[in-house]
This record gives structure tokens, sequence and C-alpha cells, in this order.
């Protein structure tokens, strides 16, 4: 039996060679002693000779790539080499979801359904917002325009007594439902259907979906029971007295969901209550558990970097270095800018796990947490190098990173997706919350900057995101408004841009994403 095993070793597991060999009893010396770490060694950054320019990794490549020339496995892996490999997206085809709005005029659906949109896109949904409304206003704006006709849209278009007017609303509401299905079985995978559904149109829309393969319905009604909401939605639309005729128009003939067949959330006064009926499967739990986070409370959200590190001077990528003397002075300028801008308001600081952004974070007087999914991305074994050892170690994988930086990922490490899946649960807790400020990393912030602001993954990860800024937002219902402040103390510039790219980084960066799409894009 021994001489079995020892035959079973012989032709699986080759014998090591020295280098190896001396490289198992560095890491067992490492395991034996590990307070015993020499002042010049910094501390969470992989010593040389396991990095990506090291001798073991490139040494391991091609043992691991020779090993597998003789499997007779049906499809052998292929060879790791290199630094790391892109990630494809992940298949959500399946996912064939119509949203179906119901509520009074005025109620916060336009609210619910913008952010539920730019939420589902973060994570890489492909989310369309079908509004039956903008539909009517780009047909009566394009009629006008050709034909010099204005059509009446008065509180009286809208009285269920105009039965002329009602067979016309009706038939723009099919009309955007088209457009939905055609939408969906083109490859999208949640359609927000909006408009100010009755439970008797609701059973219209739950029929027709019903007949196409794949494809359900989730209803979400948004009830609104609290006069100053009402009024505030009122005056961001900057609608007028006719507007609050037509809305006593809707509230005299609509009746809320109450049929125990149907899917359907209900959201009370903006998330204040929330009822749910026959919600199944991941993507439908997911969208309940979002808006049931949601709220209207004003707020602001404070982003910033940590101060520059000591590895930001030396210009290399991870590691959990100490901050550099100017960083240490930004974090002692802080306390000051902050108050000035949050006055009495109560405030809680985010920070990562590492030391840079919880020194940063040190002299400011608010309640602290910290996130372990604030951390940065995780470069692998590219963590504590520069960029241009890791151009002349694999340049290659260098140049693959560089064309496709939000699918890239490091070997042992993460990508940008990664990181944004990771993030998802920071998200929720931050829709929950009211004023928080938050120390991350260049990564971290871009992933966060760009959920706020919807821009699209492929420009991602290039964000400017400065050293010694902060950056004020503030959510709003169509958007959010931001403010940049920059104290006066010097800091390296760590911004990459896309290779070929014209466009100047101050240019991708959004004053405000808050105007409303009045005739949209229909």
């Amino acid at each position: 039996m021994n001489h079995s095993n020892d035959d079973h070793n012989r032709v699986h597991f080759p014998i090591l060679s020295s280098e190896l060999t001396a490289a198992l009893g560095a890491i067992e010396d490492m395991a034996d002693d590990t307070d015993a770490v020499p002042d010049n060694v910094v501390r969470g950054r992989p010593p040389a000779i396991f990095r990506a320019g090291g001798p073991m990794l490139k040494q391991f490549d091609e043992s691991t790539a020779s090993s597998r020339k003789g499997s007779q496995a049906p499809t052998p892996p292929r060879s790791v080499v290199g630094i790391g490999n892109k990630v494809a997206k992940p298949d959500y085809s399946e996912a064939k979801i119509v949203l179906a709005m119901v509520g009074l005029p005025a109620r916060g659906k336009s609210y619910l359904s913008n952010k539920l949109m730019r939420y589902l896109k973060w994570l890489e949904y492909d989310v369309q917002v079908f509004n039956v409304g903008q539909l009517r206003r780009s047909r009566a704006h394009r009629k006008a325009q050709q034909s010099g006709i204005l059509e009446d849209h008065t509180s009286s278009y809208f009285s269920h007594n105009n039965v002329e007017a009602t067979k016309l609303r009706e038939q723009l509401a099919e009309d955007s439902l088209e457009m939905l299905i055609r939408w969906l079985k083109r490859g999208g995978n949640v359609a927000i259907h909006v408009r100010a559904n009755s439970i008797s149109l609701s059973a219209k829309i739950s029929a027709r979906v019903a007949k196409e393969k794949g494809m359900s319905v989730i209803f979400l009604e948004s009830i609104c029971n609290d006069p100053a909401v009402i009024a505030a939605n009122v005056a961001l639309k900057r609608l007028n007295a006719t507007f609050l005729r037509r809305i006593k128009e809707y509230e005299a003939v609509y009746e809320t969901i109450t049929e125990p067949h149907l899917s359907y959330l209900r959201i009370t006064d903006v998330g204040n209550e929330v009822t749910l009926s026959r919600i199944n499967g991941y993507l439908q739990s997911r969208i309940a558990f979002y808006l049931m986070n949601l709220h209207v409370k004003p707020r602001n959200i404070f982003l910033s970097r940590h101060g520059e590190s000591q590895f930001n001077v030396e210009g290399r990528i991870g590691g959990d270095s100490l901050l550099s003397e100017r960083g240490l002075a930004y974090a002692h300028a802080l306390p000051e800018l902050v108050r000035n801008n949050i006055g009495d308001a109560p405030l809680i600081v985010w920070t990562s796990t590492l030391q840079r952004t919880i020194q940063t974070a040190a002299e400011l007087p608010y309640p602290k947490l910290t996130w372990k999914s604030l951390d940065e991305l995780d470069a692998g074994v590219c963590d504590g190098m520069t960029y241009e050892e890791i151009e002349q170690a694999y340049p290659e994988d260098f140049a693959n990173r560089d064309e496709d930086k939000f699918n890239y990922r490091y070997r042992g490490g993460e990508s940008y997706r990664d990181v944004v899946v990771r993030l998802e649960p920071v998200i929720i807790e931050l829709e929950r919350q009211e004023n928080i400020l938050i120390f991350g990393h260049q990564a971290i912030l871009r992933c966060l900057y760009a959920y706020f602001h919807d821009l699209p993954q492929a420009d991602l990860p290039y964000i400017n995101v400065p050293l010694h800024t902060v950056i004020k937002l503030t959510p709003k219902a169509y958007g959010c408004d931001e403010e940049r402040y920059t104290l006066p103390i010097g800091a390296v510039d760590t911004h990459r841009p896309k290779p070929g790219s014209t466009v100047s980084p101050s240019d991708v960066v959004p004053a405000s994403t808050t105007k409303r799409e009045y005739f949209g894009n229909i």
C-alpha cells in the first residue's frame, strides 16, 4: 500500500525545485516568527519573490503549464499565466421583469423608478423606464411642431367622464406597454412602466404580459398620505393649479391593489410602511429589498480619499502604508472644512480597515464605522508595485488591463466589477442613512460616485477622484447635485486617463444630474 502511494506521488506531484523548497522554508520561518518584522519591510506588502515580477510566480506559471500538458481531462483548464485576466459579464438573459408603477400623480413614482433604474444599471442589468406621461408629451410636442396643433391636456383631459380622452390615454398606455415588451424581447432585463394606473388598468397589463414566455410582472404601488411630501413633489415638478385639479380627477376613480393573485410591493410614504405579496426569485427579492431601504429625507453624502500616503508618493498601488506629511496635514485641516459644511447636523464617518483612511479620519469628532467592504481594490500579485514595474514584468497583461479596465481582474485580486459587487451592501446602507462622510480609496469612490451619477461602467475606472478633495453629493428626486472642496495642500496626481482619450478628466465630472427629463427620448 505504501509503495502504491509513493508511485501516486511521483506521478501527480513533481519534486519541488531547490528554489521552491527555499521559498517554502522562508514561509515557514515567517510563520514561526510573525512578530519579527524588520523595519524596512512594509506590512501588508508581499515579499518581492512572490509578486508579479518575482521568480517564484513565473516559475509557478511554467511548472503548472507543463504539468497540465499530459492531462486526459475532456476540457483541461487553460494555463494561468500573467497577472490576471478579464471577467465576463454575468448572464442575466433569463431575467425578464415588467415593473408596473401604480399610484396617483405626485406620489413619488418617478423618484422610485429612477432610483431603481440607477441601482440595477449599476449592477449591470439592462433597465429602461417607459413613462406614459413622457410618451404623451413627446407625441403632443411632435404634433405641435409638425402641424401647429396644440392638444388640450388640461384637467378635463384626465377626467374619467371624458370618454374620448380616456380612450386616448388607454391607447397611450397600451402603446407604451408594447414598446416595453419589444424591448425586453431584444435583450432587456427590467422594464419599468410608469403611469397613474388603477387596479382595472393593472389587470390589463398583467393579462398582456402573461402572454409572453419567460416574462413576469410586479406592481409597485406608491401611496402617500403625508400632505407635506405631496406638496414637495408638486413643487419639485413645478406644477400649477391645473395639475392639482388633475390629481382630484384621478383620486375620484383610483383603486388600490388588493388582488391576492398579483405580485406587488406597496410602499407608503416612501418607505414608512412596505407591503409585499407574491415576490419570488432572486431579482424580484433584490428589487424589493432595495426599495424597502429608500427614504426622501434631505441629506448629504461626502466622499473623500484618504490623505496622500507614502505609497502614493512612491507611485505604488495597494498596500497598507501610512500617510505622508502632506496627508497628515490634510487630516488636520478636515475638521474645520467638515464643520463649515455640516454645521450642527448629525454625521457618521465611514472608513475602510486600512491605516491611511483611519488616520485621515482620526481628528474628526463624529461617530466612526469601519467597513471591510470599503478597502481598496485588491491588486493581487501586483500589490505594492508601481505601474512601471507591472508594465516591465508583464507588458501584455498591462496593455490588456488598459484596454478593458472595468473587467480586468488582477491575479489573486479583483476587478472593478468585483468591487461593485462587494459594495452593494454599502449602497443599501447609504440609502438608509442620512449624512455620511466616507473616507475611501480611488477605485472604491469611483464605484460609489458612478452609482449616484448614473455613469456607465466603461467610464467608471477613469473617473477623476483627486487627493485632498471632499466631494459633496446631495441626492435629489431626479439625480444628484455635486460640489467639490479642494484644500490647498499639495498631493501627487494618481489619476491615469484612458489610453488614447482626448477628453479631459474634468469634462466627465457632472455638476448636477437632477434635471427632470420632461419629453424623454421616445
